[in-house]
């Protein structure tokens, strides 16, 4: 069984930094793009950021320059810096990743439970 684990939110102060951690653990014969994604209250889940495998990154205009995404390929790991954070953060962050669980397997979207941020002072 895949699972995406997330962690590392809390509360923070505007201007403030926060650093998200996203395990995958399981029966895991590869992973391609990894994202991280973001639900604000009564909103739609956005995109954040992605990276592949090869480490190419992409990030949504409002958090380039803030945000940075990074993977551990060989620990199943990603990560996200966030910087100079802004109240417009707040959300429950959630891990994506695509996964093939065995040879010749059609890879699969997993997701993680979330995890939130606050940014408020």
């Amino acid at each position: 069984q895949v699972q995406l684990l997330e962690s590392g939110g809390g509360p923070v102060q505007p201007g403030g930094s926060l650093g998200l951690s996203c395990a995958a653990s399981g029966s895991i014969f590869s992973i391609s793009t990894m994202g991280w994604y973001r639900q604000a209250p009564g909103k739609q889940r956005e995109l954040v950021a992605t990276i592949e495998s090869s480490g190419d990154p992409t990030y949504v205009d409002s958090v380039k320059g803030r945000f940075t995404v990074s993977r551990d390929n060989a620990k199943k790991m990603m990560y996200l810096q966030m910087n100079s954070l802004k109240p417009e953060d707040t959300a429950v962050y959630y891990c994506n990743a695509l996964i093939t669980v065995r040879y010749l397997a059609v890879p699969r979207d997993y997701w993680g439970k979330g995890t939130l941020v606050t940014v408020s002072s």
